[in-house]
């Protein structure tokens, strides 16, 4: 695939996926030994079927969850994705109870494509800033 064509791939991924809560699109966009690595959560995901559960958890958590992309830049079978995700907490997150609170935390993630699907994702994003927007550690003075 063309970098073009892997950045398509991406964005799909982002407004189908994230989004809208389309999980089926998994199925077509990712590879099903899919892995992330992802330190900033204590949730394995190391399958397609990983992915769609950790994802249904997320948007259960924030359902007013989204994803502004502000750079998709590719090189070969790479595309880093820089974001900023949105949302209200609503529900159980990673065991933190419902807080009412919104928040703004940005990230990047960086996704290697094999035989036009996703295989493997690297994920850092502002963990702390989005614990401190929930109210469940304190923000600094």
């Amino acid at each position: 695939m063309s970098t073009e064509q892997n950045k398509a791939l991406l964005r799909k991924w982002i407004e189908e996926g994230w989004n809208k809560g389309n999980l089926a699109v998994v199925d077509e966009l990712y590879a099903p030994d899919f892995t992330q690595h992802d330190p900033s959560t204590p949730v394995s995901v190391s399958s397609a079927e990983d992915l769609k559960r950790y994802v249904a958890g997320y948007r259960m958590a924030m359902p007013d969850m989204h994803f502004e992309t502000h750079d998709l830049v590719a090189e070969g079978d790479r595309v880093l994705w820089r974001f900023t995700a949105t949302g209200t907490q609503k529900g159980v997150m990673l065991g933190i109870p419902p807080t009412g609170k919104y928040a703004a935390v940005t990230g990047m993630a960086l996704f290697r494509i094999v035989n036009s699907r996703i295989a493997e994702c690297w994920v850092n994003f502002d963990a702390l800033g989005l614990l401190q927007a929930l109210g469940v550690i304190p923000a600094m003075a």
